[in-house]
């Protein structure tokens, strides 16, 4: 049960392999047999579980080799640049996973080690995929611009006017085609993508092709993309998916990427007009060279105290608080809503009543404590258009820009296959 929470069972540990090897060489790292074989596990269990062919062996190993690389190359951009993931945020995340089984953490524990699994692996495989997510959403973020013109140009086509248009339920099959492709080599990937077309008609499984054919970041998960709506698209693929229903696929569609078969699994619309906003104030402490993390901690918790006792919360936030902003206003944050924030704070805030004061946690910001003062839900308006307009475009420029840079940083690493 707790592997199926996990989506995925974790193998053995490394010492019931014989004799480990180097398989790969990545930069300054390498890739070891252990390695390949426990992903490998990984991988087939969550298949099986899904009811799902595997592909043959080569082609499986093949898959997972080329996504260990890639993700050992991101792991280790990540630790050049200081990203980390806390032990607590770990342990939240964790904690979501058991709970959604209705377990405690040392229930999910007990659970994983009664079912022969590693706890300490998965733990640290947990770690790594946050790790990756975020490296992803920082570094290609700061590769992204979204200026006023783009946003008012939005706003005033027609996707801008459908703000609440049908959101589709996407998995693609990508045949990617290199950055420095000859004609050759696109017409040989187009090739491709019509036979597996033609396969897909002829009753394939859409799922089984794409983990086994597939070069796309999804390819291991079924090809499995998520909910999109067409303004978070390039034009050129939103004009084919909004003629599909649901269960259907398209042609092969060429892109910067190579050529993608799209499928349709699921749509909605997407009628909601009112967002819930909560009314926020806090205290943020964070970790410095002069006071450290257990300092940090001692000194939110005697500012909770202080609160307890019936000093005001504006007082201590102009007096202790690291936000600059916030702590000049008292910690005012004014209205907040989903998306704005980092999880853990979003979390807190919104399990929180009005009129109370939380308890402080930690992000990985430092540690805050939240007074919410009022709840409402808002009417779509003008600056909500504008916001959504701008997150919009950022994700639909995120989701390009994301596989042009694991191109650029796979291209411009040292590797070589042992």
């Amino acid at each position: 049960m707790a592997a199926l929470l996990l989506g995925f069972t974790v193998s053995a540990s490394a010492a019931d392999t014989p004799l480990d090897r180097i398989i790969a060489i990545v930069n300054d790292d390498i890739v070891l047999q252990s390695e390949l074989n426990d992903r490998e596990a990984m991988i087939k269990s969550r298949l099986s579980a899904q009811g799902r062919t595997l592909p043959d062996e080569q082609t499986l190993q093949s898959q997972v080799l080329d996504r260990l690389i890639l993700d050992n190359i991101q792991l280790q951009i990540g630790d050049e640049r200081g990203i980390r993931i806390s032990d607590s945020e770990l342990n939240a995340s964790m904690e979501r996973i058991a709970a959604s089984s209705n377990l405690t953490l040392e229930q999910f524990r007990e659970a994983l080690i009664a079912e022969g699994q590693d706890y300490a692996q998965a733990r640290q495989q947990i770690r790594n995929e946050m790790l990756i997510q975020r490296i992803q959403q920082r570094i290609v973020n700061s590769r992204i611009n979204v200026s006023q013109q783009e946003i008012d140009n939005y706003l005033n086509s027609q996707q801008g006017e459908q703000l609440s248009a049908e959101t589709y339920n996407l998995s693609q099959i990508l045949i990617a085609v290199p950055l420095q492709a000859t004609p050759q080599m696109i017409q040989a990937a187009q090739q491709q993508a019509e036979k597996i077309t033609s396969e897909l008609q002829n009753g394939a499984n859409f799922a089984e092709t794409a983990v086994a054919r597939s070069k796309g970041p999804n390819a291991l998960k079924g090809g499995e993309i998520g909910w999109r709506k067409l303004n978070e698209m390039p034009e050129e693929l939103a004009a084919v998916v909004k003629k599909l229903s649901p269960g259907e696929f398209s042609a092969p569609l060429r892109s910067p990427s190579g050529f993608h078969i799209l499928k349709v699994n699921d749509k909605k619309g997407g009628s909601v007009q009112l967002i819930d906003q909560v009314k926020v104030k806090h205290i943020l402490l964070s970790p410095n060279e002069i006071r450290s993390p257990a300092q940090t901690r001692r000194e939110i918790e005697s500012i909770y105290q202080k609160l307890q006792q019936g000093v005001p919360f504006e007082e201590l936030a102009k007096q202790h608080s690291d936000d600059a902003g916030s702590g000049s206003l008292g910690g005012d944050l004014g209205w907040a809503q989903a998306g704005q924030m980092v999880p853990e704070f979003e979390e807190v805030m919104f399990n929180t009543q009005p009129g109370k004061i939380s308890a402080p946690f930690e992000s990985r910001f430092g540690w805050h404590i939240l007074k919410v003062e009022d709840r409402r839900q808002q009417d779509m308006g003008e600056e909500m258009k504008t916001n959504q307009a701008r997150a919009t475009i950022r994700q639909r420029k995120f989701n390009e820009e994301l596989q042009n840079w694991l191109r650029e940083i796979r291209s411009q690493a040292y590797i070589e296959i042992k």
